[in-house]
């Protein structure tokens, strides 16, 4: 699945049976609504561990705290993992959503805490 516009692009796929939502662009009070109904529709139906590439966003607002703090809420989301630029990170550490969700530099390592688990 791919959903864009000058502003978001979404990509979703699956790794070794992990779901996998990649953002790219700029999250914010327009594009954070695309970017939660792309992991809605990716974890529907199926329950796991989600990952939430968020390492190529270069703005990171106050709506996509919220689609962060949606997904881990969610009934299908065993576990969240965010995978998380500087720009999106401080934002997380600064709210404290970090002691709820595991926060990752890399795909490779958030992929990583997957064989550990």
């Amino acid at each position: 699945m791919n959903t864009g516009d000058k502003t978001l692009d979404v990509q979703v796929r699956s790794i070794d049976s992990v779901v996998v939502v990649t953002a790219t662009g700029e999250v914010d009070m327009a594009s954070a609504p695309r970017l939660q109904r792309s992991i809605e529709d990716a974890v529907q139906g199926q329950s796991g561990v989600l990952i939430v590439d968020l390492s190529g966003v270069g703005f990171f607002g106050s709506a996509g705290l919220s689609v962060l703090v949606l997904a881990s809420e969610s009934e299908q989301v065993e576990e969240l993992r965010v995978v998380a630029s500087r720009v999106v990170r401080r934002p997380i550490e600064v709210t404290g959503l970090d002691q709820a969700v595991a926060v990752y530099d890399t795909l490779h390592s958030a992929l990583a805490a997957e064989q550990a688990s």
